[in-house]
């Protein structure tokens, strides 16, 4: 099978591309061909098709100028570029199917159409609340919110939604207004949620509730040596965004005793802040390390007590918490979105409240003074992700949904 996979970023930025590179590399390990359709970027893996890709646009933050606001307002909305690009993949590639993921913005739903007009059976993947929520996720100045799910996308104009300004929140809301109003995404045959919390709030919102199919992601078994040997640090993994609750964690560790530590792989606008943080709360017992390699990753997992998941948003499905129990390690999340759908609490991990470090602190210390009981619970968790986050079944579910918009693709063309 010729598989195409869409997304506007081509390198580990987050959740989505990291599901999209492993599930490829994945499929082409059990003999299809994979390419892939993005916009350029400094950072992007090597493609075939790069010449093919709409130029590298930086949208959050918004240009400043009218001019690039304008430019940027009209690609969020239909970017002929990105339509133009993906029509000569399309000819030269000849997929059998597209798995689409976060097109948004750069990309826009234009290249949906290109697709359909095409006759490209189309999957995409939902990782995030993007069709249901303009500003992606479900957050009013911090705190969680689903206003928009029953009260419509004037709810993120009037409360302000993205950093407090009301033309930023209309320019979101028109951009998913227009997108329903003309049914941008009709073409997509399946849509895929991770997780059962998002198929219900998108249900709620009336988006496309009869193609909608959950699926969760997967854990790569294959090559992943469990955690065998105690202890470690703690280990946040993931972007550094003020929705991850990094700085939570931050806290947390101040409650905690002078030989726990905290190391933070990953990257984002938050790092700089959260550095400060760590240097004045717990000088010397966090350590960042920026974006690593899923490898390192990995390696890095394995060496820790535990992995903290301390999210102040609706997780749609972290990947991060898949891949620690592939690792063996337990996971002490926020009660929030899917991440309960993930941990089960004793067993697995812990759930704790979000915003509370004292929660978070308390959770972490019980694993870090019983390391035979976080080793026990990585041992569950490492079977958990066998018995039911394995690759296997995941291609196995995920080839009948390919299998599914074909049909609905065929009877489209009738």
């Amino acid at each position: 099978m010729r598989v195409l996979h869409v997304n506007k970023f081509l390198h580990r930025r987050g959740g989505a591309e990291s599901y999209m590179l492993d599930l490829a590399e994945v499929q082409a390990g059990r003999g299809n061909q994979v390419a892939f359709f993005a916009m350029r970027h400094p950072d992007n893996i090597p493609s075939q098709y790069e010449a093919s890709f709409p130029r590298y646009v930086e949208l959050n933050p918004m240009p400043r100028s009218p001019i690039g606001k304008a430019r940027g307002a009209a690609r969020m909305l239909w970017s002929r570029s990105a339509r133009r690009g993906i029509a000569k993949v399309i000819e030269d590639f000849r997929p059998d199917v597209a798995h689409l993921h976060n097109v948004y913005h750069q990309l826009s739903p234009s290249v949906v159409t290109a697709l359909r007009d095409a006759g490209v059976p189309v999957v995409m993947t939902l990782h995030d609340y993007k069709l249901a929520c303009p500003t992606y996720s479900f957050l009013d100045h911090g705190k969680v919110c689903t206003a928009c799910v029953d009260g419509g996308v004037r709810e993120a104009v009037r409360r302000r939604c993205k950093d407090d300004s009301r033309a930023a929140s209309a320019m979101l809301a028109a951009e998913t207004w227009l997108h329903r109003r003309f049914g941008a995404y009709d073409g997509v045959n399946v849509f895929i949620s991770p997780s059962r919390f998002l198929a219900g709030q998108l249900t709620r919102a009336g988006v496309y509730p009869d193609r909608l199919r959950v699926l969760s992601n997967f854990a790569e078994l294959t090559g992943v040596t469990p955690k065998s040997e105690p202890g470690g640090p703690l280990v946040c993994v993931g972007r550094l965004h003020e929705t991850k609750g990094v700085d939570t964690a931050i806290r947390a560790m101040g409650l905690l005793g002078p030989d726990a530590r905290l190391v933070i792989a990953g990257d984002g606008p938050e790092r700089e802040r959260l550095e400060r943080m760590a240097a004045d709360l717990v000088p010397g017992r966090v350590r960042f390390l920026g974006r690593i390699s899923r490898q390192e990753v990995l390696d890095l997992l394995v060496s820790a007590t535990a992995l903290l998941v301390p999210s102040r948003w609706y997780e749609n499905q972290p990947m991060t918490i898949l891949e620690a129990y592939a690792c063996g390690v337990p996971v002490v999340g926020t009660v929030l979105g899917g991440v309960s759908e993930l941990i089960t609490d004793g067993a697995t991990g812990r759930l704790v409240p979000p915003d509370d470090p004292m929660e978070l602190a308390s959770a972490a210390l019980a694993l870090l003074r019983d390391p035979q009981k976080s080793l026990a619970m990585g041992r569950s968790a490492r079977s958990v992700a066998s018995a039911r986050y394995s690759s296997e079944s995941h291609l196995a579910a995920l080839g009948e949904i390919y299998a599914e918009a074909r049909r609905a693709m065929k009877k489209q063309a009738k």
